[in-house]
């Protein structure tokens, strides 16, 4: 008897919500996270052009990524102006960044500023902003409405991929990085910005019931930090993407060093993207109807186990192409779970300040893992202390998600914000 009250409200959730997430979907696949799928593209160039080893774009890679330590900050001052303003520097500065690698002239340290500035644009290309966007639009779908909005990044990179790799194989790895600006200024931008334009200039959930206008539910940020279940999710973000997107970054000169050529290794990286697709939708799914932080345990120790079935010394390419599909699965989930179980556990209130400060977090597990794999590859001649490194690491990951517990958050009444 007291589900129907509730349907019309779950049933409308589509209908209300459906352009936050279609605007969500095109701004994070063509954030940064699309570049870090497809780079493994383009290292090939500059360390013919330039002389650079794998092992330095990987150093500079993961320095240049310490520009993440801005995501809290601006994650908070999305709570404050509303998304859209944020959106849009974002894309614009993303824009930029592009048209500043296809000018690379030589010195490393280039290198290293641009991809700083690429982490920059981070809270306004992710679900530090569209998360709390499709969060405050849905609550029983919310999993699935998270899962379709960050599926964007997948299929962006399996769309992607193979025009990329052409138009640099015909024009080069400069025509590559402005091609890339191109989608993001060009197609990207005015499309979130239209899908945008109708929605509401309030950021906070409404009470389904009536009884308060503008009621949210959750944690100050300084109550969440002193949560340990918040520490505990942030290194399982960081060791997943220690893991994951020190593969994804190395996926092409990987499958190169197993004997196969760039072409069949740029399959590795559309095996990637899907499984980040198949991660997102399944998550997403899973978590609307089951206890999702033993679902992520049993993703995580999927992913394990790929890492170890990478290791195998002569694997054929259907073998290859099956175990990276595998690894990812993981690394698409998480994209999907972490802005889930950040709203679930410490509710909306603060959430851009939140989970900006999650995402940080996870960027530097982002820096290790790229790091690691380039500078592991150079010491050791070949990937295999790395594939390690990451199975521990999402085995750790694992652990860490069955100890997540829930419990009451408290609601509050705030004022409108402007989205």
């Amino acid at each position: 008897m007291e589900r129907q009250p509730q349907r019309p409200v779950s049933a409308g959730e589509w209908h209300r919500g459906w352009p936050v997430v279609a605007a969500a979907m095109i701004g994070i696949g063509t954030g940064p996270g699309l570049f870090q799928n497809l780079s493994s593209l383009f290292i090939v160039g500059p360390i013919e052009e330039f002389g650079w080893s794998r092992g330095d774009i990987a150093t500079a890679a993961g320095l240049g990524l310490l520009g993440g330590l801005a995501a809290p900050f601006l994650g908070r001052l999305a709570d404050r102006i509303g998304a859209r303003a944020i959106i849009l520097l974002a894309m614009v500065l993303l824009g930029l960044v592009y048209a500043g690698m296809a000018s690379l002239s030589g010195p490393l340290w280039q290198y290293q500023l641009l991809i700083f500035g690429l982490a920059l644009t981070v809270p306004g290309t992710s679900a530090i902003v569209y998360g709390k966007l499709i969060s405050q639009r849905f609550h029983a779908h919310r999993g699935i409405a998270l899962g379709i909005a960050t599926s964007g990044i997948s299929l962006s990179s399996l769309a992607l991929a193979p025009v990329l790799g052409a138009v640099i194989t015909a024009y080069g790895w400069r025509i590559g990085f402005l091609a890339l600006g191109a989608v993001v200024c060009g197609l990207a931008l005015p499309a979130v910005l239209m899908l945008l334009q109708g929605e509401p200039g309030q950021m906070v959930r409404p009470d389904p019931n009536g009884a308060s206008p503008i009621v949210v539910e959750g944690m100050t940020g300084a109550e969440a930090r002193r949560d340990s279940r918040y520490w505990r999710l942030a290194l399982t973000a960081a060791l997943i993407n220690v893991a994951s997107v020190g593969l994804v970054t190395s996926l092409v000169p990987f499958g190169m060093d197993r004997g196969f050529g760039a072409t069949e290794a740029a399959l590795l990286v559309t095996s990637f993207a899907a499984s980040q697709v198949v991660g997102r939708l399944v998550m997403g799914a899973m978590v609307d109807r089951f206890r999702p932080q033993l679902t992520a345990a049993a993703f995580a120790l999927v992913s394990a186990l790929a890492f170890v079935v990478l290791q195998t010394p002569t694997p054929g390419l259907p073998l290859l192409v099956a175990a990276v599909f595998f690894a990812g699965l993981m690394n698409g989930a998480e994209h999907d779970l972490l802005p889930f179980l950040a709203a679930r556990l410490f509710g909306l209130r603060a959430y851009g300040e939140v989970y900006g400060l999650l995402v940080m977090i996870s960027l530097f597990g982002t820096a290790i893992g790229v790091t690691a794999f380039g500078r592991l590859h150079d010491a050791t001649g070949d990937y295999s202390a790395a594939l390690t490194m990451a199975a521990v690491a999402l085995g750790g990951a694992a652990m860490l998600f069955a100890t997540l517990r829930e419990r009451p958050l408290p609601h509050v009444q705030v004022a409108a914000q402007p989205v």
